[in-house]
């Protein structure tokens, strides 16, 4: 009896470890494929730093493209390591009151470096906002301790409340790529710090509003084409999974929303204006991009094109508002696209969402947990920012000289011009002070004052 019973068991065990292996095998390709999305969707993320560069640059002065560039490249380098050093143990560490993350610092005892690439992305992105916001007059190192303050604090606290064990996660709060933890984070971040910089030399005469074009709109539109495909990636990596179901959803409702603001900032730009403003139409894309951010996964294509389409219209109204009537020089509508449409589309969710919206049936609560979210962050992001703010203008002036802002900051910081028309090696010009020289000139200065006599 023992030996057929030790029989079946040795026959149950070799027809079941094939069956064992098939499923442990499937497993480990699922991983593996959700791991290449993510990673995908971060390189995307990666990638609207460029476009975050070029519609900065090119709706800002030419004499300040080089510096414009250099904001976003120490922003893109100084967030993921103030990140690894403490952002994501605050964040996404064990929660200390649903308020703050206590561990994971360093990444220790953190095994999904991943999910730790894909969210570095997004606190320099939430930083990056700061800047187009401050173009062409803050102090370069003043910027660079603002995204220090923004990426080791300000932007975890936020997503420890929204994305971890937080408070408002317990709530039921819902944002599921950032709306608010990204997006209205950086824009309350920018119109705080520009409260304390003031408008630039010229925008402002008495009551009047002069207009300071930029020197590229080519430019600022490959930059929206940019930041328009980095999208996919940031919407659709937020899945966390190659979630056949959901991705494709992610990605229709962010394309349709978008599409949807560029035709309604068109259309209302022209009733507005009388004309069709191409600096508008390329921020409508933008302004509806951030506007189904928070409620890409729960609502509707439907409900994405009417969100797209509210988006174009407070994007015109808004930056309006704040150019004419409030006086914030925001030279590229940051203010308005990440934080105004930030706000629209997280307070859409208690609107339009399938699983919890006031017009699929379910009542007002959504709405005002919505509601109460948005202004927690903006308390939270303004009081932070604005302390910190002050306390660096009580050490040093956060604003360069007025002589720095007229000739350009390229000038003035960096000793070199975004662009040379001129012929410099054929030419008998004098040569400018030491002051005035570019790098290379100095090197050749140097090396010939090496040259023996």
């Amino acid at each position: 009896m023992f030996k057929k019973v030790a029989l079946l068991f040795f026959i149950g065990f070799l027809l079941a470890s094939p069956i064992y292996a098939a499923e442990a095998g499937e497993v480990a390709s699922i991983d593996a494929l959700n791991m290449m999305w993510i990673m995908l969707a971060a390189f995307l993320v990666f990638f609207m730093h460029a476009g975050f560069a070029m519609v900065e640059s090119g709706f800002t002065r030419a004499k300040n493209s080089v510096n414009i560039i250099m904001k976003n490249f120490l922003t893109i380098s100084i967030g993921p390591i103030l990140y690894f050093l403490v952002g994501y143990g605050i964040m996404f560490g064990a929660s200390a009151g649903s308020v703050i993350g206590s561990d994971s610092f360093l990444l220790m005892g953190v095994d999904d470096i991943g999910f730790f690439v894909f969210q570095a992305m997004f606190v320099a992105t939430c930083a990056t906002i700061v800047s187009g916001a401050v173009a062409e007059r803050m102090k370069l190192g003043m910027y660079c301790l603002i995204v220090l303050a923004m990426t080791s604090i300000v932007y975890p606290v936020v997503g420890h409340w929204i994305w971890a064990d937080g408070w408002l996660a317990n709530l039921g709060f819902s944002d599921f790529a950032g709306s608010t933890v990204v997006h209205l984070t950086g824009a309350v971040a920018a119109i705080t710090v520009l409260l304390f910089l003031g408008p630039r030399i010229g925008k402002y005469t008495g009551n009047k509003v002069n207009v300071i074009p930029g020197h590229s709109i080519p430019m600022g539109a490959l930059g929206v084409f940019i930041l328009w495909l980095g999208w996919f990636g940031f919407n659709g990596g937020s899945t966390l999974e190659a979630d056949p179901n959901l991705v494709p959803l992610v990605i229709a409702t962010t394309l349709f929303s978008s599409a949807a603001a560029v035709l309604s900032t068109a259309l209302y730009s022209v009733i507005r204006f009388k004309q069709l403003d191409a600096s508008l139409v390329l921020n409508g894309a933008l302004a509806g991009l951030v506007g189904i951010t928070a409620g890409t996964a729960e609502i509707s294509i439907v409900g994405s094109i009417i969100v797209g389409l509210i988006s174009g219209v407070i994007l015109v109204e808004g930056i309006t508002f704040i150019d004419t009537k409030l006086k914030i020089d925001d030279p590229v509508g940051a203010t308005t696209v990440h934080g105004i449409c930030g706000i629209w589309g997280t307070i859409a969710i208690g609107f339009f969402s399938v699983d919890t919206g006031l017009f699929y049936g379910f009542g007002l609560n959504q709405l005002g947990i919505q509601a109460l979210g948005v202004i927690s962050v903006i308390a939270w992001t303004s009081l932070t920012v604005g302390t910190f703010t002050y306390l660096l203008t009580k050490f040093s002036s956060i604003r360069v000289e007025e002589e720095e802002e007229v000739n350009g900051l390229d000038t003035s910081e960096h000793s070199v011009n975004a662009y040379e028309f001129k012929d410099t090696l054929g030419s008998k010009e004098t040569i400018p002070s030491h002051g005035e020289l570019g790098l290379a000139d100095r090197l050749n200065n140097l090396s010939e004052s090496k040259v023996p006599s």
